[in-house]
C-alpha cells in the first residue's frame, strides 16, 4: 500500500464498509421482524417473566414475560420508520427553503434564515412536548417533532452549498445560454449539492433514532402495544440491579445503530468529497 493509501486508510477508510455493515444489520433486523420473530413482540407471559437467556428465550424475557429478542427486532422496525419519515420531512422542508433563500437572496433569504434560527432553538424534545401537550403522545407526533427539528439543519446546509454552486462558472454559463432559474436549480445546483445532503441525511438518520429512543423513554414517543427501544429502556430502569440485561440489550441496539450510521455518514463524506477524491 502506498503512503497516500495508508494515510487514507488511517483517516477513516474503514468507516464506509463498517458503517454500511452495521446499517445493513439494522435494516436486516427490521426486515426480519416483518416476517418472523421468536414470539409476538407484545405477547405477555407472566409465569416466565425475567427469564434468563436460554434456548427458549435467546436474550431472556422482561418483567412482563415478553421475549427481548422479539422486542429488539420489532424496535428496529420502529426506529427505521421514524428515521426515514422524520429525515424525509426535514429534507423536504429544508431543501426547499434553502434553495429558495439561495436563489432569491435579499430580505427573503434573511427571513428564511431567521425562521431557521427560531426553529433551531427548539430541539426535537421541546417540539415533542409542544405537540404531545396538544395532540397527545404517540409515534406520529414524535416523527413530526423530529422532522421539524431537522428542517433548519438541511435549510442551512442547502443554502450554503447552493450559494457556492450558483456562483460557479457552469451556472453562469447556463444563465448566459438562456436557461431558466428552475432548470438551473434542478439540472446544475441539486446534482452538485446532493452529496452533501446525502451525508447529512445519514447523520440525521442516526440522530432521529436517538431522539426517538429518548422521546419513547420519556413516554412521548411510541405507546403500547407498539414496541420501541426507548420504551424498553424505560421499562428496564426499575430492574437495573436484578436484571441489567433488560437495559443492556436495547441500549446496545441504539448504540450500534447510531454508531453505524455515523460511520456510514463519515465514510460517504470521504467518498463523495471531491477534494478528497482529488488527493487519491
Amino acid at each position: 500500500m502506498s503512503e497516500t493509501g495508508a494515510r487514507r486508510m488511517r483517516r477513516g477508510g474503514l468507516s464506509l464498509p463498517l458503517g454500511a455493515a452495521l446499517a445493513a444489520l439494522l435494516i436486516g433486523a427490521a426486515a426480519l421482524s416483518l416476517v418472523w420473530t421468536p414470539y409476538p413482540p407484545a405477547a405477555l407471559d407472566i409465569p416466565h417473566k425475567l427469564a434468563e437467556p436460554s434456548l427458549a428465550h435467546w436474550l431472556g424475557s422482561d418483567s412482563l414475560g415478553r421475549d427481548i429478542l422479539s422486542e429488539i427486532l420489532a424496535g428496529a422496525r420502529v426506529s427505521i420508520l421514524v428515521g426515514v419519515i422524520a429525515v424525509a420531512i426535514g429534507l423536504g422542508l429544508g431543501v426547499a427553503l434553502g434553495l429558495l433563500a439561495a436563489a432569491r437572496g435579499g430580505l427573503l433569504d434573511q427571513a428564511i434564515m431567521k425562521l431557521s434560527d427560531f426553529a433551531f432553538a427548539f430541539p426535537a424534545l421541546l417540539w415533542a412536548i409542544l405537540l404531545t401537550s396538544t395532540y397527545g403522545p404517540g409515534v406520529v407526533n414524535a416523527i413530526a417533532a423530529i422532522g421539524v427539528a431537522n428542517a433548519p439543519i438541511f435549510a442551512r446546509l442547502t443554502r450554503a452549498t447552493a450559494k457556492g454552486a450558483l456562483a460557479s462558472d457552469y451556472v453562469l454559463a447556463a444563465r448566459a445560454a438562456g436557461r431558466g432559474s428552475l432548470a438551473i436549480i434542478f439540472d446544475h445546483v441539486l446534482p452538485n449539492i446532493a452529496p452533501a445532503l446525502i451525508v447529512q441525511a445519514t447523520i440525521q438518520f442516526a440522530i432521529a433514532i436517538l431522539a426517538e429512543a429518548a422521546l419513547s423513554y420519556l413516554g412521548l414517543g411510541a405507546q403500547p402495544p407498539l414496541v420501541s427501544w426507548g420504551r424498553m429502556l424505560a421499562d428496564a430502569q426499575n430492574w437495573m440491579y436484578m436484571a441489567p440485561r433488560l437495559a443492556i440489550f436495547p441500549g446496545l441496539a441504539v448504540a450500534l445503530s447510531v454508531f453505524g450510521l455515523n460511520l456510514l455518514g463519515d465514510g460517504l463524506r470521504d467518498a463523495l468529497d471531491p477534494k478528497l477524491r482529488a488527493r487519491r
